[in-house]
Order: structure tokens, then C-alpha cells, then sequence
């Protein structure tokens, strides 16, 4: 079990957004996190990466308490995760290869060959090895989200949180983008945490649904 949440409230500074979580989550799976908007789907993801407090009950992720967490072993934590945002966060003024190196940079890979080998693997793996020396803003918005999913996999992560990656994305682009994420999963048994509003999904990919609502979080399916 890489999750593994007993009886947890979830926090955005003051304000108690969900009461008495229980959510685990297995190696390899998929899992949905459903609700509506300000339902505290994104809470729940931030919790998981130590953004948000968590507080009552027990908590462990990759083998780290997060209701005692410390700051100091944050990176530590977050080097075992790949996140994947709905606003992409990439760097607008960098080549797509200067932003995965940046990066694997910040993430302790010193050998710019070993860098230049693994940038070449993720951007194989989303099928862009041909936008390498794109500028981000010259990339479309599927092929933006791919380059998020490129980097959110570049330290072979063993979750990835995706919070709503499809969101700004038309069906064909973000079936792509489901797709891409299922075959990690599948073939590096990866655990993939996403929230979405589109119910379609869990048909063509299934996974383990919550559903957010009312401060609760509630598992419908799994």
C-alpha cells in the first residue's frame, strides 16, 4: 500500500475542508477522486504531496507520517511523486528540453548524460521526442499536458497525482492524456491519483472512484 489515510482531517489553513478521511490506495492502481467544484478534491491531492495540513487520525504516504511531517523531508517525499498540473506550470521562456532538465537538476541528476538520456526516454514515452527543442508556447494544449505527464515521470515516480489533466483539454486530446497515464501505470505499475468531472473515464479506464461532498470523502466504486 503506498497510501494510507485513517480517520484524517484535511485543512486549507484554518478551514476544515474534509472530516474523517479514509482513502488508501494500492501499488498500481487507479483511482478517481470525483465531486463538485470546491468539494475539496484538490485539498485531498495537496495533502498528499504535504501542501496542505493534515490533522487528527493517521497518515502515511511512501512510508512518511504526514500529520508529522517536516518541511526538511518534504523533497524527499515529493522525489517519489510526479504531479501532474491542470494550469501545466511549465516554464514559458524554455525550450521543452530546458525544462525537464531543469528539472532533473533540482532533483540531484549531476551527469548532463545521464540527464540527456532519460529526457530523450520521457519524451519517447509521450510520443514527443520531435518537440525536444520547442519552445513551450509554441506547443499546442494537449501536447503542453503531455510534456507535464513527461515531466511528472522523469524520476520514475511510484504515484502520480494529476489534478483535473483534462480539464482544459478537448475529448479526443484528453483521452490521449488518460490513455498516456493508464499505460504508465500499467507498465511501470505506477499508482495514478487524479481528479476529474468527466465520468467517461472510469469506463474506458477503469479505476477505484471517491466522490468529495460535504466535507466527506466517500468511496462509490471500486
Amino acid at each position: 500500500m503506498i497510501l494510507n489515510y485513517t480517520d484524517v482531517d484535511i485543512y486549507q489553513g484554518e478551514h476544515l475542508v474534509l472530516r474523517q478521511v479514509n482513502f488508501c490506495v494500492e501499488e498500481g492502481e487507479m483511482v478517481y477522486l470525483t465531486g463538485p467544484v470546491g468539494s475539496g478534491k484538490s485539498s485531498l491531492l495537496k495533502s498528499i504531496y504535504g501542501e496542505v495540513s493534515i490533522g487528527g487520525g493517521s497518515a502515511e504516504v511512501l512510508g512518511f507520517d504526514m500529520v508529522h511531517l517536516k518541511t526538511k523531508h518534504q523533497p524527499a517525499l515529493r522525489k517519489q511523486m510526479g504531479i501532474v498540473f491542470q494550469d501545466f506550470q511549465l516554464l514559458p521562456d524554455r525550450t521543452v528540453h530546458l525544462n525537464l532538465d531543469f528539472v532533473l537538476r533540482s532533483t540531484g541528476w549531476k551527469k548532463q548524460s545521464e540527464r540527456e538520456k532519460r529526457i530523450v526516454e520521457v519524451l519517447e514515452m509521450v510520443k514527443l521526442e520531435d518537440k525536444k527543442d520547442k519552445f513551450i508556447f509554441e506547443l499546442s494544449g494537449g501536447e503542453q499536458q503531455r510534456i507535464c505527464i513527461a515531466r511528472a515521470i522523469l524520476n520514475n515516480p511510484k504515484v502520480i497525482l494529476a489534478d483535473e489533466p483534462t480539464g482544459n483539454l478537448d475529448a479526443e486530446n484528453g483521452e490521449l492524456i488518460l490513455a498516456l497515464l493508464d499505460e504508465i501505470r500499467r507498465q511501470n505499475n505506477t499508482s495514478v491519483i487524479l481528479s476529474t468531472h468527466n465520468m467517461q473515464w472510469p469506463e474506458f479506464f477503469p479505476g477505484t472512484i471517491y466522490r468529495c461532498e460535504d466535507a466527506k470523502l466517500v468511496k462509490e466504486y471500486s
